[in-house]
């Protein structure tokens, strides 16, 4: 049984959120006598461009103030996305972390300029014998992962797991949770320039009428979808067994680091915050939430919604925190403490 860590809030105050999250974070290591590394970045989403419900950077204050404190060297951390968007490359992706308000520290994108800095991660479980991380990642083993939990489309939830999962993942391990999903061309979007040809690190491109990707060499990596001038290159979003796969990745991601999750159980939205646009919330605001076991932090979080709203709020998110269960990856049981 893992402890969880809570405190109540209600409002829209990022500098009563930092307060918060700041006490959790002080209560836990100091009840759990963590100790502490030399450099902790905290690992965040910036909110695509045109999103508003995001965690708000100020909320961020009290924990840098916190590591800060202690000597500690800090700064965001993040991994480029899969789709095209602001947050694609490294240089567009920095530029909108700054224009949401995200300048207290510096910024670092794990994966380098376009998904192309990989480290892979041993696990040998049931649909990845590796998982490929952003390689910045593997210059820390200690890393505040901090989450804002709601919907998610696919994943049925979004909080601890996939922020291990697809927010530690390279481009190609992104890829790669999506099951078999690789590139696909929109012959009347393509001006045949060839900058995807020079992409391709696996001839896995020619140009006919149009830029064609050969499906036996394609190796995934969505590089040309990162560099297409006019977006003729994207994904089918199709997945199979997402939600599981999605565990293995949060596993890999967390295996041999002593992460410190913090969930921001506020803002519930039904889509993530990846979508550009305003959305409505759904759900009264909770509080925040800390632990050192993401299964747990996300089991209490979802147990807890699901009581005050609905029983079937975000419900097929349970798929990921079972297929926890089955490869011994944290645990569903959970002692909920108020501080």
């Amino acid at each position: 049984m893992s402890n969880v860590y809570y405190k109540k809030y209600e409002g829209n105050d990022p500098k009563t959120l930092s307060g918060l999250a700041k006490e959790l974070f002080e209560y836990i290591v100091k009840h759990e006598n963590l100790k502490l590394e030399k450099k902790i970045p905290i690992k965040v989403h910036f909110g695509e461009k045109g999103n508003s419900t995001h965690i708000p950077p100020k909320s961020y204050n009290g924990l840098i103030d916190s590591l800060k404190y202690r000597n500690i060297d800090t700064s965001y951390i993040e991994t480029n996305v899969l789709y095209r968007g602001s947050r694609t490359t490294k240089e567009s992706h920095i530029k909108l972390a700054k224009e949401h308000g995200f300048t207290q520290i510096p910024i670092i994108i794990a994966d380098g300029n376009s998904g192309e800095e990989v480290y892979e991660v041993e696990i040998n479980k049931e649909y990845f014998d590796k998982v490929k991380l952003g390689k910045a990642y593997d210059e820390y083993d200690q890393i505040l992962v901090t989450s804002h939990f709601k919907g998610h489309g696919m994943a049925g939830f979004g909080g601890a797991l996939k922020q291990l999962a697809m927010g530690f993942a390279s481009r190609s391990g992104k890829m790669a949770q999506h099951a078999k999903l690789k590139p696909s061309v929109k012959g009347k979007k393509c001006i045949s320039c060839g900058i995807c040809i020079d992409k391709c690190d696996v001839d896995a491109i020619h140009i006919e009428n149009y830029a064609i990707i050969s499906p036996d060499k394609c190796i995934g990596c969505a590089g040309c979808i990162a560099v297409c001038p006019t977006r003729a290159i994207s994904n089918d979003w199709n997945a199979e067994n997402f939600r599981e796969k999605v565990t293995e990745y949060a596993y890999g991601a967390s295996l041999n680091k002593r992460h410190i999750y913090i969930n921001f159980l506020t803002n519930v939205t039904e889509e993530c915050d990846c979508i550009g646009q305003q959305m409505d919330t759904i759900a009264k605001d909770v509080g925040v939430f800390v632990s050192m076991d993401p299964v747990a932090v996300d089991t209490a979080c979802l147990d807890i919604l699901q009581k005050n709203e609905n029983e079937a709020l975000f419900d097929k998110g349970r798929t990921s925190l079972e297929h926890a269960k089955k490869i011994g990856f944290g645990s569903l049981d959970y002692k909920l403490i108020e501080i």
